[in-house]
């Protein structure tokens, strides 16, 4: 592969990333606001399946979060972030 071919995966990877992220986020906003605005609702509902208090709930619900806002900063953001620091080295460096 000759160095443009490179750059030009690479990018188009970073910008896949990027929309990862994006929608990553995305979609911990809408399960935080179906938390926020349907919390008892989701409770009674998950409530039939298993037998969880509450408070039970809710920790596991924000668990959750937290862990999928860790995956996505992990897996894409990080990625996303190294490879634009790698193509601005590979530009500066081939001027």
């Amino acid at each position: 592969m000759t160095p443009t071919e490179i750059n030009d995966l690479l990018d188009a990877v970073a910008r896949v990333l990027a929309r990862c992220v994006l929608l990553g986020f995305l979609l911990l906003l809408l399960s935080f606001g179906i938390l926020l605005l349907g919390g008892d609702w989701a409770h009674a509902i998950h409530n039939q399946w298993f037998d969880v208090s509450r408070h039970e709930f809710d920790l596991i619900c924000y668990g959750g979060l937290g862990l999928a806002k860790t995956c996505v900063i992990l897996f894409f953001l990080g990625p996303w972030a190294a490879i634009r620091l790698v193509l601005k080295n590979r530009r500066r460096q081939a001027k």
